[in-house]
């Protein structure tokens, strides 16, 4: 089975709450992300949520993966599948790491995994350029709001 990790970091001049907060917030997402346009559901683990995507240059997708782990300022996983679990899958993640009391380290990837993995290589490198931008427009957000 082929496999991906796409992995981007990004420091944030904000609290963990306060990044959490903006992160979580899904009624706003869509207002300051350029990646992820929408979000709905129910934010607990074992919840499945409704997701709105937009890669740079790629059509735009709607996913609908399962909540694997919310712990509140730390961590938030969710697992996704195309069509069936092993063709294509992707298990996104957002790791929040205090560097102080006004620092936040985001760490946001996706470890994917299935048969489509080697021929969506372009959809892949689009979708890393879409974490960088989402990583970039988190840390303006968060700052911002601080103001």
């Amino acid at each position: 089975m082929a496999r991906r990790r796409i992995e981007t970091e990004i420091d944030i001049n904000a609290s963990t709450a306060k990044v959490w907060a903006v992160l979580t917030d899904f009624a706003q997402i869509g207002a300051w992300n350029p990646f992820i346009t929408s979000i709905a559901g129910n934010l607990a683990a074992g919840e499945r949520l409704t997701i709105n995507l937009h890669p740079p240059g790629k059509s735009a997708i709607t996913l609908r993966p399962t909540l694997l782990r919310v712990r509140p300022e730390r961590e938030l996983r969710w697992l996704g599948h195309f069509v069936v679990p092993g063709i294509f899958d992707g298990e996104h993640y957002f790791l929040l790491d205090p560097l102080g009391a006004d620092r936040t380290r985001l760490t946001h990837g996706e470890n994917f995994s299935g048969l489509l993995v080697g021929m969506l290589r372009a959809t892949l490198d689009a979708t890393e350029t879409g974490f960088n931008a989402m990583n970039a427009a988190l840390k303006r957000q968060a700052e911002w709001s601080l103001a």
